[in-house]
């Protein structure tokens, strides 16, 4: 039996991975496989601050087993496959309990009880576009589902519930309501000495990735390519105490929000791209702090580095009109802007510096111009030239990828790490 949630959470806190904490707590039966957390699109106005949902599987398990997790001491185990399913009533009673008790008083919650996997094109949409309710609950006619306020919620659900992993990573969710602290050291450790995981610490910014600032039950999450390297990668954390903790099957670090191959021209608002154009207008400072330049392919559009990708700015400030380059972003609608996540600079053009006008042949002296594009006269002689002398220069940036520094880095983005690594396709 399949169950997905969503709305949990609001703007002032609250996590819905910890209602599944705590739905975990209370279920009487097996999970099968690793209980999911499923980001959607990034860019929709609406979301919440992650705009994550989840879901599990449930019923009586059966073959391997494997510990992911603990509640109070409690060990939490995950099946490999499954020998009998449950009743979606009794089912639905437990989602229930659990949800009000555990929602925040402004969110939305919603829940999905569902026997079969929803169809993948509704986690397709939900990752890179825009859902609708009516064409959702055309495909839960089978299943049970429940909202308390407007039900947008049934919309992540139903996302979660439908995600099929074609790239997957984890992530080891540890949690409290008591005071928090860390040591940075140990997180420094971790990171050097786990090497499947992966955003832990921004070197450049000095920043503990691992310990979100929102609040919420949520104490610090260690993601990876490996799940049983998490867990040695959280005995290596030195911190408060927490009790409770939990692994999670994650699209996280995935690259999948972004549609690949978009012509400017089809570009729409509110999705994630990858596109390849030319420089047209080169990099400029707006007020704020963020970097401004576009991109021709037939069409332009512009593309930002804000404020907040730090050091990443230096490398968008020195493209030259006519580099050839390919964006990876999301897409505002005002101003209608592709806001970058990587960039990979394909090919940079040969750029030169007047180093000295021309010399006039009859009297030594260095030429004077006439005006752009009008060459240079001698001012004694009266003698034309139309070049001045130039020298190329060299480019301070190298072709290659770059990425936004982790302090920056959105949840669904794939960093380099994993690109070269290439743990999955």
């Amino acid at each position: 039996m399949w169950v997905g949630i969503d709305d949990t959470d609001s703007l002032e806190g609250g996590c819905t991975t910890y209602v599944v904490v705590e739905l975990i707590k209370e279920m009487p039966y097996d999970l099968i496989g690793f209980p999911r957390l499923v980001r959607l699109n990034p860019n929709i106005p609406w979301k919440t601050r992650g705009n994550g949902a989840v879901a599990l599987r449930v019923g009586i398990g059966k073959g391997e087993k494997f510990e992911i997790g603990r509640i109070n001491n409690k060990k939490i185990y995950c099946y490999s496959s499954i020998k009998k399913d449950v009743n979606p009533k009794e089912i639905f009673k437990i989602v229930k309990k659990v949800l009000i008790e555990n929602s925040m008083e402004e969110a939305d919650p919603s829940f999905v009880i569902s026997k079969k996997k929803l169809p993948y094109w509704i986690y397709k949409k939900g990752v890179r576009g825009i859902l609708k309710r009516e064409e959702v609950e055309n495909e839960l006619r089978n299943a049970i589902y429940y909202y308390y306020k407007k039900g947008r919620g049934i919309l992540g659900a139903s996302a979660a519930i439908a995600w099929k992993p074609k790239d997957r990573t984890y992530e080891l969710i540890t949690y409290t309501y008591e005071k928090k602290w860390i040591d940075k050291e140990s997180v420094i450790k971790m990171d050097k000495i786990c090497k499947s995981t992966f955003n832990n610490y921004d070197y450049e910014n000095d920043y503990i990735a691992i310990f979100p600032k929102a609040n919420s039950p949520v104490f610090f999450g260690i993601r990876g390519d490996d799940w049983v390297e998490l867990k040695k990668a959280m005995k290596l954390i030195k911190s408060s105490p927490y009790n409770k903790w939990i692994i999670f099957e994650t699209n996280q670090a995935t690259d999948e929000h972004l549609q690949r191959k978009k012509k400017i021209k089809d570009i729409r608002p509110y999705e994630s791209v990858i596109v390849k154009g030319v420089v047209k207008k080169e990099p400029r400072n707006i007020k704020g702090g963020h970097v401004i330049f576009s991109i021709y392919d037939g069409n332009e559009i512009d593309c930002a580095a804000y404020e907040p990708t730090k050091q990443f700015r230096n490398i968008i400030r020195q493209l030259k009109q006519g580099d050839k380059v390919i964006v990876y972003g999301g897409v505002r609608k005002k101003p209608f802007t592709i806001n970058l996540e990587k960039i990979e600079i394909k090919k940079l053009i040969d750029v030169y510096e007047k180093i000295e006008n021309p010399i006039c042949k009859n009297c030594k002296k260095h030429m004077k111009s006439m005006g752009k594009g009008k060459g240079y006269r001698c001012p004694k002689c009266g003698a034309r030239a139309k070049k001045a002398k130039y020298a190329k220069i060299e480019r301070k940036i190298k072709e290659g990828l770059y990425e936004v520094p982790i302090i920056a880095m959105r949840h669904l983005a794939k960093p380099i790490k994993r690109m070269k690594e290439n743990c999955l396709p």
